[in-house]
């Protein structure tokens, strides 16, 4: 039923939780699975100059390409190879890119994580998973991701010390 699942990741535990059964739901309907990242390298002019903002551009990328590999890693781990792409974004919504992943590959189903926010916690930070739902016409699981206090441990691909600034709705 779905042949490929696009899976937005950002490196968060929450992420991983959406990883994780997108894994399970691969294997179970013989899917291609493919990991997209998006590295932020939108800059505010600090007055540091140009070797401050390719310094963090290039962090980005690092660290995206750690989310992607650790993902990578897991679906091997569980008999999947899935595809990865690594897009670079100077601002805007997640979403937006998301979407246009999905639309070009062409993906049959979106599985990401989801903090569930409400009030206003949702209205401050914003759901890039709610506008990925209204804005496409693919299906999309959304997956509520498990705390640490219920685990007892972290989830998240990359080392809790990473600057991981990507976190999705």
């Amino acid at each position: 039923m779905y042949q490929k699942i696009l899976v937005p990741i950002d490196g968060s535990e929450i992420s991983t939780q959406g990883l994780k059964e997108a894994i399970k739901l691969a294997k179970n309907q013989h899917s291609q699975i493919r990991l997209f990242h998006i590295a932020n390298d939108c800059i505010v002019d600090s007055g540091y100059g140009d070797s401050y903002g390719g310094q963090v551009i290039e962090c980005a990328r690092e660290n995206g390409q750690k989310v992607l590999s650790g993902a990578v890693t897991l679906a091997r781990q569980h008999g999947l190879e899935a595809e990865s792409v690594l897009v670079e974004s100077t601002g805007g919504p997640a979403a937006d890119l998301i979407v246009t992943e999905a639309k070009a590959w062409p993906a049959d189903l979106i599985v990401m994580g989801t903090h569930g926010r409400r009030g206003l916690r949702r209205l401050a930070m914003g759901s890039d998973a709610e506008s990925v739902v209204r804005d496409t016409q693919l299906p999309v699981l959304l997956v509520h991701g498990a705390s640490r206090e219920t685990t007892g441990e972290s989830q998240a691909l990359i080392p809790e010390d990473a600057s991981n600034q990507y976190v999705y709705a």
